[in-house]
C-alpha cells in the first residue's frame, strides 16, 4: 500500500510511589528533664493516612501527663514534670492496612532549680561563734549532691550526701560553726553546690552563692593624735582626734580629768577642737569609744600641757584693799604657766621685794600706815612675763600734828600766821580753838591756817589745833605771850611762844621758844616761869 502510514503506539505507564509506614519519638530514646519544668514527648508517623496512637509507661504506671492528637502525630505533655514522670514511655501507632509500630523514650529527672541560700545566725561578732547554714532548695537526686563552704578561696567545710536515700526533691542543709575574726570583715563567704551526674546532660551542674562577711568587732587599737602636738603654746588652736577600729562605727565620748579627780564630759565626736587654748586646758583627756552591738568599750588618754608666758590668775589683798591700821593683811599673787613661773611680789614705792613665792599669802601683821601704797606682782618664765598692780590703802588716825607761827619774832600791830598740819587717812579735818580768860575754849576756825591782822594784846593767849578723822584725833597747842618792855626803848622781848600738845590719852612734852634781847636789863622782877604759862 503506497504511502503506507505507520502508527506507533506509545503506552505511558505512570507509577505511583507509596511511602512506607514509619514512626519516631521526639526526643528519641532518652531525655533529661528538670522536675518542675515542662516536657513534651512527640510521637510522629509517616506512611499512614489515619494512624491511631496510644501512650503508656513501661511499668504501666500512670502517665502523669496529657495526651493530644494532631493528625499524623501525638504529644504527651508533662507540665509540671514531677517525680512520677521518671519512666520509660512507649508510643504505639496502629495503621489499619499496615499494622502497628512501637517505640520508647526514657525520661530521666533531676532538680537543681536555684542557687544556695546562706544564713548566718546570730550576727557575726569577733571571737564569738556563729552558725552558718547553706541551704540548697529542692534538689534531686540528693545522693549526688556535693557542697563546699569557702571564705574567699579558703575551704572551711565540705559535705556530700552519697548516703542519702531521698526519693523526691528535698531541700538540703549544710551547717557549720564559724568563729569570725575582725580581719574577716569584707571577705566573701561562698557556698558551692554541685550535682555532678556525668551521664545526664543538663546545665548548670554547679550553683554558687556568696555573701560579704559583716563581722562586728571592736573597738580596738584606739589612739589619740594631737595637732600641732601635746604641748601647744597658750593661745594656739588644738585638735584632738580619736581614731579606733570598730564595726559598726563606735560612739565616741570625750572627757577630761579635773584637778579634784572628777570628770568633765565634753562632746560626742571623734574630734575635739579648742580654738584658743589656755593654761586651764592642760590635763588628761580621755576618748571613750563604745560599740553598741558588741557591748564593748575602750579608752585612750593623752596628757596635754599648755606652754607659754605666765598669766596672773589672782592678785588680791585680804581682807580688803582698804584696811585700818593695826589689822592683819595678806597679799596674795598667783600665776599659771608652763614651765612654772617665778613670782615676785614687791611694793613699788621702795622697789623692795616682800618675798618670792608660789600661790601663797604674805602676811603683814598689824599693818602700819607706812605699808600702804602700790604693790606689784611680776610672774616670769622663759617665754615672757606678766605684771599686775594693786593698791593697799591703810586708814589711820591723825599723826605728826605740827603748828608753825610766822613770823618767828612778833610785835604788836604785826600780821601773824598760825598754821596746823597733820597726816592721816583720810586727811584729817583741822579746827582751831582759843582759851578764854574763864578757862573755856572757844572754837574760832575750821581752817588749817589762822591769820591775825594787827596783832593786839587781846589776840594773845593759848591756841589749840585739833586734827580729826573717823579713826582718831590729835591735839596741839601754842601760846602767844608778849612780856613787859625793857629799859632800853629800842630793845624788848618781842614774843614768847609756848607750844604744847594734847593727845587723846596723854600730854606730850612742851617745847618752848624764847627770844630775848641781848644784855637786856629788866626793871623790877620778870619770871620766865610766870611769863611762860602753859595752859592745856
Amino acid at each position: 500500500m503506497g504511502g503506507t502510514r505507520q502508527a506507533v503506539l506509545v503506552i505511558l505507564c505512570v507509577l505511583r510511589t507509596v511511602k512506607a509506614f514509619e514512626m519516631e519519638i521526639i526526643p528519641a530514646e532518652r531525655i533529661v528533664a528538670q522536675i518542675g519544668g515542662t516536657l513534651i514527648l512527640t510521637c510522629n508517623t509517616t506512611g499512614c493516612a489515619s494512624p491511631s496512637f496510644s501512650w503508656r509507661t513501661q511499668m504501666d504506671s500512670p502517665l502523669g501527663g496529657e495526651v493530644s492528637r494532631h493528625g499524623t502525630y501525638s504529644t504527651l505533655t508533662m507540665n509540671p514534670v514531677s517525680i512520677v514522670n521518671s519512666h520509660s514511655y512507649l508510643c504505639t501507632v496502629t495503621c489499619d492496612e499496615k499494622g502497628k509500630k512501637e517505640k520508647s523514650v526514657k525520661v530521666e529527672l533531676y532538680s537543681f532549680p536555684s542557687d544556695p541560700i546562706i544564713e548566718i545566725n546570730p550576727s557575726l561578732v569577733d571571737g564569738e561563734s556563729a552558725t552558718v547554714i547553706c541551704k540548697i532548695p529542692d534538689v534531686y537526686p540528693s545522693d549526688r549532691l556535693e557542697v563546699l563552704l569557702k571564705k574567699d578561696e579558703h575551704v572551711l567545710h565540705e559535705k556530700n550526701f552519697f548516703e542519702d536515700e531521698s526519693t523526691n526533691t528535698e531541700t538540703k542543709f549544710v551547717t557549720y560553726t564559724y568563729h569570725p575574726m575582725a580581719e574577716d570583715a569584707g571577705k566573701e563567704l561562698t557556698c558551692v553546690a554541685k550535682l555532678p551526674i556525668a551521664d545526664m546532660d543538663f546545665e548548670p551542674k554547679e550553683r554558687t552563692s556568696s555573701q560579704k562577711l559583716n563581722v562586728n568587732f571592736g573597738p580596738q587599737n584606739t589612739v589619740i593624735t594631737a595637732s600641732p602636738g601635746k604641748s601647744p603654746m597658750e593661745g594656739d588652736s588644738l585638735n584632738l582626734t580619736c581614731v579606733t577600729q570598730s564595726n559598726p562605727p563606735a560612739q565616741i565620748v570625750w572627757r577630761k580629768y579635773l584637778a579634784e579627780e572628777s570628770i568633765q564630759h565634753l562632746i560626742k565626736n571623734n574630734v575635739l577642737f579648742i580654738p584658743h587654748v589656755h593654761f586651764n586646758d592642760s590635763g588628761r583627756y580621755i576618748c571613750e569609744v563604745i560599740n553598741l552591738v558588741t557591748a564593748k568599750t575602750e579608752e585612750a588618754t593623752v596628757d596635754i600641757i599648755i606652754q607659754g608666758a605666765p598669766v596672773i590668775t589672782k592678785f588680791s589683798i585680804e581682807p580688803s584693799t582698804t584696811v585700818q591700821e593695826g589689822e592683819n593683811v595678806s597679799i596674795q599673787c598667783s600665776a599659771e604657766s608652763n614651765p612654772p613661773p617665778k613670782i615676785i611680789l614687791r611694793r613699788k614705792s621702795d622697789n623692795a621685794d616682800i618675798g618670792t613665792y608660789s600661790a601663797r599669802s604674805i602676811l603683814l601683821p598689824s599693818v602700819m600706815f607706812q605699808n600702804g601704797g602700790d604693790y606689784e606682782c611680776v610672774a616670769e618664765n622663759k617665754y615672757g612675763n606678766s605684771k599686775r598692780e594693786i593698791t593697799l590703802n591703810v586708814k589711820y588716825g591723825p599723826k605728826s600734828t605740827v603748828i608753825t607761827v610766822f613770823p618767828a619774832a612778833l610785835k604788836e600791830g604785826e600780821t601773824v600766821t598760825i598754821k596746823c598740819t597733820s597726816s592721816g587717812n583720810p586727811a584729817p579735818v583741822i579746827s582751831w580753838k582759843k582759851k578764854k580768860a574763864t578757862g573755856e575754849s572757844e572754837k574760832i576756825s575750821e581752817n588749817a591756817t589762822i591769820t591775825i591782822q594787827n596783832l593786839k594784846s587781846q589776840d594773845l593767849g593759848l591756841y589749840e589745833c585739833e586734827a580729826y578723822n573717823q579713826f582718831g584725833k590729835e591735839e596741839k597747842a601754842v601760846e602767844l605771850y608778849v612780856p613787859a618792855r625793857l629799859e632800853g626803848p629800842d630793845q624788848m622781848i618781842p614774843l614768847i611762844i609756848a607750844f604744847s600738845s594734847v593727845a587723846a590719852v596723854a600730854v606730850p612734852a612742851v617745847a618752848i621758844l624764847i627770844y630775848v634781847s641781848r644784855q637786856a636789863k629788866i626793871n623790877g622782877s620778870y619770871s620766865l616761869v610766870k611769863a611762860l604759862r602753859l595752859k592745856v
